[in-house]
């Protein structure tokens, strides 16, 4: 079997905090460094609107708290793309449902062929009540989702 190179152009890596989510960043930068500096490299942090539901009176003021929270984060890792050599690289907080925004719309809104995830994230409980976000990426997402497992190179 001869083998297949696949230069993907426009990647979406989501994080989320967890360590899984930066390993998944870390091989994302490698493999927009190895398709070259006309790959898109798009990090994704989704905050989970349905969290805020049943809060009525401080609801504006925590989704502010928890933006700001994530936009520090995402500054670090855009920087660390960078420092890294990858030039086209950006990023996105965005609201709803975690498991929709990653599988349909983040990859429609920014013509994504790529989605690199981290293996599991943060939520262990949703993950055992309803499924994993990385289960339902990689079962509904229509563009090629690699799931990223945390190495001991990575701890």
């Amino acid at each position: 079997m001869a083998d297949v190179k696949v230069n993907y152009k426009n990647i979406l890596v989501p994080v989320d905090g967890s360590k899984e989510a930066e390993a998944a960043l870390d091989r994302a930068i490698k493999v927009a460094k190895q398709n070259g500096s006309d790959t898109k490299l798009h990090i994704l942090h989704v905050i989970d609107t349905r969290s805020f539901q049943n809060v009525t009176d401080f609801r504006t003021t925590m989704v502010e708290q928890v933006a700001g929270t994530a936009k520090k984060t995402l500054n670090a890792y855009l920087q660390k793309a960078k420092d890294a050599g990858v030039e086209n690289v950006d990023y996105s907080i965005e609201y709803g449902s975690p498991k929709d925004v990653i599988a349909t719309q983040a990859p429609a809104k920014y013509a994504i062929d790529l989605i690199m995830i981290g293996a599991t994230g943060l939520n262990a409980i949703e993950r055992l009540l309803i499924g994993s976000v990385t289960e339902f990426v990689t079962r509904v997402a229509t563009v090629d989702t690699l799931i990223v497992r945390r190495t001991k190179d990575d701890e």
